[in-house]
């Protein structure tokens, strides 16, 4: 028997906690303006998943061809994980955060251990974003139509 371990829930943090500049290291790295940029490209992935849906419905494809909406589906669920929870799995990797309006705000994370805690968030998004979208792109595909 295997033990499934949670992600564990946790609370978002107000701007000015952590660092003066509101970074939580593997929490929250984005401001207002980056979370509206991922809101943006979260509702691009969602239409572009239900547009590839109805053209592989309308032109009669195979149904384990609308499996192929897994792609844009898992982009826009991950778009939008990154906007709730005002992390940006991108400036994780590069590790960079930004609180200001606009991209000259960025500045480096230095700390081995923030950099550490900011990938273990990226990985756990990745999951989510995974387990959110596939059981979506299945029941696309298993649909009777």
């Amino acid at each position: 028997m295997s033990i499934v371990r949670a992600t564990p829930i946790i609370a978002l943090a107000p701007a000015g906690s952590g660092t003066p500049e509101g970074y939580v290291p593997g929490v929250c790295n984005i401001g207002a303006w980056e979370i509206r940029r991922r809101r943006a490209f979260a509702v691009v992935g969602f239409v572009a998943a239900l547009a590839l849906f109805a053209l592989l419905v309308a032109v009669g494809a195979p149904a384990w061809s609308r499996l192929l909406v897994f792609v844009p589906l898992a982009g826009g669920v991950f778009s939008w994980l990154q906007a709730r929870r005002r992390f940006c799995a991108g400036f994780a990797v590069a590790g960079v955060f930004n609180f200001a309006d606009g991209d000259q705000g960025r500045q480096s994370v230095e700390r081995a251990d923030a950099r550490r805690a900011d990938l273990a968030a990226v990985r756990r998004m990745t999951r989510d974003a995974v387990l959110i979208a596939l059981p979506i792109a299945i029941v696309a595909a298993l649909l009777p139509i």
